[in-house]
């Protein structure tokens, strides 16, 4: 049924399409899900753990590996990492190497993630490990951010998603500066695969903290991204969705700008207004 390598971020499968007046054969593009194992090791003389298993679209999975590593709390500079690469003998691994002194031993025992395409977060030591990660944690920076670019980065960003156009499956995520210029776009069948991927993307090119950059996702802004995009030290996390209180509480503690249900029209100020230069009770730091 397939026609395309299963490596790809979209398949071919024949499917019928009815209607009420006729129906007929056709081709159609659906987006690719399979698992992905994250090992890590310290130094290149010890074996590889599993850390995670996710469920995620194939693509970039280097960056969507260090981004996870990153968002946990496992990984704090770009000389962390040793080598990052694909597996050669087993599909769908990444294999990590940090440096021998970062010994991930004692929290690859303890943790354990298996994630799937719609939850990033699974099991108690995975949410206990992000707050502690979070503990105290704020963003800097207070370039002022326009209302206008904000209300014209959901078009941007759909205008660079070039899988969803060819399968409508799959949610993204663009990376701007303050001014509106687009940096990077990843797409993903997990909303967090998709921040975790341009969050490594940035690891890499040694621009974290993302301080003064805006985050824009082309759903809603659960706490999970959000709590990636504070990781990161993303300044501001826009949404075409809508935001949960979990999310509203973060970015509110946290000093980030949140905002959500932005269209070329309007969008509602969740947290950190003053960016945007408004009072009120989202206008604080």
């Amino acid at each position: 049924m397939a026609v395309s390598p299963p490596d790809t971020p979209s398949l071919t499968v024949d499917i019928v399409r009815w209607s009420r007046t006729h129906q007929v054969a056709l081709d159609d593009a659906v987006v690719t899900e399979e698992p992905l194992e994250i090992r890590v090791r310290a130094g290149t003389g010890s074996a590889y753990a599993t850390l995670a298993i996710t469920m995620r679209t194939p693509g970039h999975d280097v960056e969507l590996a260090l981004g996870f590593l990153y968002g946990e709390g496992l990984l704090v500079a770009r000389g962390d990492v040793l080598e990052a690469q694909i597996c050669t003998t087993t599909s769908n691994v990444v294999n990590v190497t940090v440096r021998p002194d970062l010994d991930l031993r004692a929290k690859t025992e303890s943790r354990r993630f298996y994630t799937t395409s719609s939850c990033g977060l699974c099991g108690r030591s995975s949410l206990d490990a992000v707050a502690a990660a979070l503990k105290g944690r704020r963003v800097a920076g207070d370039r002022p951010v326009s209302t206008d670019t904000l209300t014209a980065l959901p078009v941007l960003l759909r205008g660079r998603q070039t899988v969803f156009h060819a399968t409508g499956g799959l949610h993204g995520c663009g990376l701007f500066t303050a001014g509106g210029e687009l940096v990077a776009v990843r797409e993903d069948v997990g909303r967090h695969n998709a921040v975790d991927k341009l969050v490594g993307r940035s690891f890499l090119d040694g621009t974290l903290p993302g301080t003064d950059r805006i985050l824009m996702l082309s759903g809603r802004a659960g706490f999970e991204l959000v709590q990636k995009a504070v990781m990161a030290g993303i300044s501001v996390v826009a949404a075409v969705g809508a935001p949960t209180s979990l999310a509203v509480e973060l970015a509110r503690t946290a000093g980030q700008t949140l905002v959500g249900f932005v269209t070329p029209e309007r969008l509602n100020v969740y947290a950190g207004g003053h960016r945007l230069g408004l009072d009120g009770p989202a206008g604080g730091a």
